[in-house]
């Protein structure tokens, strides 16, 4: 039984985004929907975003706040809202008209969260590039159920791309710090074990890229064992969610089973070995992973687990200076798209 109209909060973190937040205000302001608010929460910043925001008036939810961070900003706004259907756009993204009338022809009791296709788009906000995730025809609730029990994840998009619903996030929120910093980090790791996981195969995000992403991995070569570690981060997340849930609870060899994270480690191993945070790994461990990965049962999926496999192989195998070029080249090509990279 679908909600009679389900009211929407659109929540907006910013921090140091003057260039973009502008447009991500009014892509929540122009849905053609009735019941909605939109909250802003700036987070601190030092540029003209405060008076970017100010500009419009009473036609949003604005709060200023001391800089703590996306999460503790997203916490605040989700205190401060009152929508049964929550959408954390990040301040660089952008909704596309009918977004939310999208969402909500879907919306069913039992629900965690919608999710949709995003558009890459560039610093402009005109679409290029791959749309995300990499799902072709679709894919069930039930096949979301399989693939996390298996694999621990499941093709999805970055934050702006969910909707949540509150009865959900009210069970997991305010997050603390033994969350990750990124709020869909968190979301998107506890979300199949509260309820449902609907996805409508259409972009209406456009997923702006503009050098300074979060996930823009290339920008640092530390950056490779951060996210290593937010995969530490996000199994706490899912093992709290069992534990709430009745759920079996992972261990932590589940990490060494995961494609993505198996690609993350390598890059990690070779780029920064010294801040490589995952106990008992090795180049020797990922390479036997990497055949192991490739063997596993994941349906449609020979041809990328192939590309997975030599990629993974000659990364580890070839000169610093080689792998250097391996890995910058597909984490900026983004030639093997991932399903869980927060923003």
């Amino acid at each position: 039984m679908m909600f009679q109209e389900p009211s929407f909060s659109i929540i907006i973190a910013n921090y140091n985004y003057e260039k973009y937040v502008g447009d991500a205000i009014e892509s929540a302001l122009m849905q053609d929907w009735p019941s909605k608010e939109i909250i802003v929460v700036d987070d601190g910043s030092t540029d003209r975003s405060v008076e970017i925001i100010k500009g419009f008036g009473n036609k949003v939810l604005s709060f200023f706040t001391k800089n703590k961070g996306q999460r503790e900003a997203n916490n605040f706004g989700f205190s401060m809202s009152s929508g049964k259907i929550i959408i954390f756009l990040d301040s660089d993204d952008m909704l596309l008209q009918g977004a939310l009338r999208k969402i909500a022809s879907v919306w069913q009791k039992g629900v965690s969260k919608v999710q949709v296709l995003v558009q890459r788009a560039d610093a402009r906000g005109h679409p290029v590039g791959a749309i995300m995730p990499r799902i072709k025809g679709g894919i069930t609730p039930q096949e979301i159920r399989k693939q996390v029990r298996i694999f621990l994840d499941y093709p999805s998009p970055p934050g702006s791309g969910n909707a949540w619903s509150r009865d959900f996030l009210e069970k997991i929120f305010p997050l603390n710090d033994k969350f990750d910093s990124s709020t869909d980090t968190t979301c998107i790791a506890m979300a199949p074990y509260y309820g449902a996981i609907i996805t409508i195969p259409q972009p209406l995000v456009l997923y702006r890229t503009h050098g300074e992403n979060d996930s823009n991995l290339n920008k640092k070569k530390e950056n490779y064992s951060r996210e290593v570690s937010r995969s530490l981060k996000r199994l706490y997340a899912i093992q709290d969610a069992c534990l709430k849930t009745g759920y079996p609870v992972p261990k932590y060899d589940a990490l060494f089973k995961n494609s993505h994270l198996l690609q993350l480690r390598i890059a990690s191993l070779r780029l920064t070995p010294t801040l490589h945070p995952l106990s008992g790994d090795s180049l020797h461990r990922a390479f036997w992973d990497a055949f192991r990965i490739f063997c596993a049962p994941k349906k449609g999926e020979f041809l990328f687990g192939g590309m997975i496999l030599i990629w993974s192989v000659l990364t580890i195998l070839a000169p610093t200076l080689v792998a250097q070029q391996l890995i910058h080249f597909r984490f900026s090509k983004r030639i093997l798209e991932c399903s869980l990279l927060p923003d």
